[in-house]
């Protein structure tokens, strides 16, 4: 809730721009002084009211006042603003007042997606290009923000915000079409995604290669992450399979692509995608002691602020998903049941 001082400072602001002959003022404080940078004409904790300078965005505003470009969203929702021109007012929220999302009508969800390989063909698994394509294109037209999964780690453990439109993108498998169809198109819209590697894969004809991952890597746009050894279902146990013997197979199935990626890409692994989409708590400590924060299921759905980082939702994108059923994979906005 903005403050007395600030909705003054934010009056002052409107009738200082409707005001063609304004009488002169005395010299300001040294923090109200115009700049290069623009004008602050109130700051406190939570907020400051400044007036954008000559060629200065959201992105400079953003780094002046939040320390991070990539922080402008903060600035363009709180403004309802897709960008700033020299001379206008804007409110930077410098503390962030809601960060989980939660409002009385609903609360925010980041929905995960999940693909797997790209073809001349739509089936189940396989997604044509130009169907991807009209996908990112869908996103970038009507405001999406395609944020890393990295970024629900501190969204979970620490409160830390993401925009309201989030998205993130996800690849499963390791095929090799996410180099030659996806990767393209993903670097044409500047979206990040991760790519999860299940490494006895690696070597296959149709398989990635460690060249065309590290590659990838070095873009900044895809993350390679673990999805196994073997692509075996972590809750399927063995014929006669002793709980000792379960273990020490899991701790396979999961310590050897994490060791992989680590030594031939020197990416450590933050998440990671379970075969099937299944899990249980045996693996779950074994990815802990491995320093891995968060795991996605394929179970369809958003993901709010309370959700378990071990059992993220993400919905899967069919190669016969025309852009409807693909928008309805979208929500962002959990709306409140009512009583």
């Amino acid at each position: 809730m903005r403050t007395s001082t600030l909705g003054a400072a934010i009056v002052a602001a409107v009738v200082m721009a409707g005001c063609a002959q304004a009488p002169q003022r005395p010299p300001p404080e040294p923090e109200a002084a115009p700049t290069h940078e623009g004008m602050v004409i109130a700051r406190d904790d939570s907020f400051a009211v400044v007036v954008a300078g000559a060629g200065e965005d959201l992105g400079a505003l953003a780094q002046r006042y939040l320390g991070d470009r990539g922080k402008r969203w903060r600035i363009a929702e709180f403004n309802d603003v897709d960008e700033v021109r020299p001379g206008q007012t804007v409110v930077i929220p410098i503390r962030v007042t809601n960060p989980t999302g939660v409002y009385p009508s609903g609360y925010l969800t980041v929905p995960i997606l999940c693909y797997h390989r790209f073809g001349p063909r739509p089936s189940q698994l396989a997604v044509t290009p130009a169907a991807f394509e009209a996908q990112m294109d869908y996103l970038a037209r009507n405001g999406y923000h395609v944020i890393p999964l990295s970024s629900l780690v501190g969204f979970l453990e620490r409160g830390e915000p993401v925009p309201r439109k989030s998205v993130v993108l996800t690849i499963d498998d390791g095929y090799r079409s996410t180099y030659e169809v996806a990767f393209p198109i993903l670097r044409k819209y500047g979206f990040q995604a991760t790519v999860f590697l299940y490494s006895d894969f690696v070597g296959a004809p149709d398989a990635l290669t460690w060249s065309q991952m590290k590659e990838m890597e070095a873009s900044g746009l895809v993350n390679i992450q673990p999805h196994s050894k073997t692509h075996a279902n972590f809750a399927t146990r063995l014929a006669g399979e002793t709980d000792a013997k379960y273990r020490d197979r899991m701790r396979t199935e999961v310590d050897t692509p994490i060791r992989l990626i680590q030594d031939r890409l020197a990416v450590s692994s933050l998440t990671f995608a379970f075969p099937y989409g299944d899990v249980n708590e045996t693996v779950v400590d074994l990815l802990k002691r491995d320093g891995v924060r968060l795991g996605v299921t394929v179970t369809p759905g958003g993901n709010g602020f309370y959700a378990y980082p071990f059992m993220l939702r993400r919905s899967m994108v069919f190669g016969g998903d025309g852009i409807d059923v693909f928008r309805s994979k979208l929500a962002t906005f959990a709306q409140a049941t009512p009583r």
